[in-house]
């Protein structure tokens, strides 16, 4: 087992805070971007939009 401070880290897209690693997300963690459901809710409108 890994201690937490082992695991990786990345800013959040919304937030700009640093997030860690969650079993959940191990298939996931590449296109992962929000720290939290909130976050990912109250993303930039220009990004939701497609060109």
């Amino acid at each position: 087992m890994r201690k937490k401070s082992d695991l990786p880290t990345k800013l959040c897209a919304a937030c700009s805070r640093p997030f860690t690693w969650r079993r959940k997300w191990a298939r996931d963690w590449d296109e992962v971007k929000y720290c939290s459901d909130r976050c990912r809710q109250q993303r930039p409108a220009a990004e939701s939009r497609p060109r």
